[in-house]
C-alpha cells in the first residue's frame, strides 16, 4: 500500500494542474473574445466604414436591379428583384442619416451616375464604366466595371442566369460585410441592420440558387 501512495498523490496533483491549466485557457479565451458593447448613440469607426462601404455596396445591387427593367424575366426572378429594390433602397436612406449625423460624408454611388448618364442619354457602351469611376471595387462581391458592361449587354437569353449568377455573389458579399460589423461595431442600430441583411440577403441567396437549379 506505502508504494501506492506517491504515484496516487501525483496522479492527484497532475490533475489538478490540468484542471487549472483548462480553467486559467476558458478564462483567457472569453476575455479575448468580449463582444464589442453596444450603444444606442455612441458609434465607431467601424460603424463610419459599415455605412460608408454598404451605401456603395448597395446602390451596385440596385443599378443591376434597375438593369432588368424592359428584360424578359421569370415570375419568381422579378418578384426577387422587386424585394431587392424595396429592401435596400430604405436602408440606403437610413445609412445616410446616420453618416449625416456623424458628419461624415455620404459617398457618391455608381447609381448616382447611371441615373445622370441615361439621363443625358450619354453613350450606352461606356455608361457602367463612367460609372464606377472613384467607387471601391475591392469590397466583397462588387461587381467590376467589366461584370456591369457584359450584364448590361447580354442578350435576353444570357441575362436572367448571368443577373442571378452576380447577384448571389453579390450578396454573399455583404453577408461578409455584415458579419465584420456584427464584430465590430458599436452602434446598435447599425449592428442591427448588419443582423437584417444577413438574414435578408441569406434567403434571397437560397432563392436565387434554387432558381438556378
Amino acid at each position: 500500500m506505502r508504494t501506492q501512495r506517491p504515484l496516487i498523490r501525483a496522479t492527484w496533483v497532475a490533475t489538478g494542474l490540468a484542471v487549472l491549466l483548462t480553467l486559467s485557457g476558458c478564462g483567457g479565451g472569453e476575455e479575448a473574445e468580449a463582444p464589442q458593447k453596444l450603444s444606442e448613440t455612441e458609434h465607431n469607426k467601424a460603424d463610419v466604414a459599415f455605412a460608408t462601404d454598404m451605401i456603395q455596396h448597395h446602390a451596385q445591387a440596385m443599378a443591376m436591379v434597375d438593369l432588368t427593367m424592359d428584360r424578359k424575366l421569370d415570375p419568381e426572378v422579378q418578384e426577387l428583384a422587386d424585394e431587392i429594390r424595396a429592401a435596400q433602397s430604405p436602408e440606403i436612406e437610413t445609412m445616410s442619416s446616420w453618416l449625416q449625423e456623424w458628419g461624415e460624408e455620404v459617398p457618391s454611388t455608381m447609381r448616382d451616375h447611371v441615373n445622370g448618364g441615361h439621363e443625358g442619354h450619354g453613350d450606352e457602351d461606356s455608361s457602367m464604366s463612367d460609372s464606377m469611376e472613384g467607387m471601391d471595387a475591392d469590397m466583397p462581391g462588387m461587381m467590376s466595371a467589366e461584370d456591369m458592361d457584359a450584364l448590361e449587354s447580354a442578350s435576353d437569353a444570357e441575362f436572367q442566369d448571368m443577373w442571378l449568377e452576380m447577384m448571389i455573389e453579390h450578396h454573399e458579399g455583404a453577408v461578409e460585410m455584415s458579419e465584420s460589423q456584427q464584430d465590430e461595431g458599436r452602434f446598435k442600430p447599425a449592428v442591427d441592420l448588419a443582423g437584417t441583411i444577413i438574414e435578408t440577403q441569406s434567403t434571397e441567396i437560397d432563392t436565387m440558387e434554387k432558381i438556378l437549379g
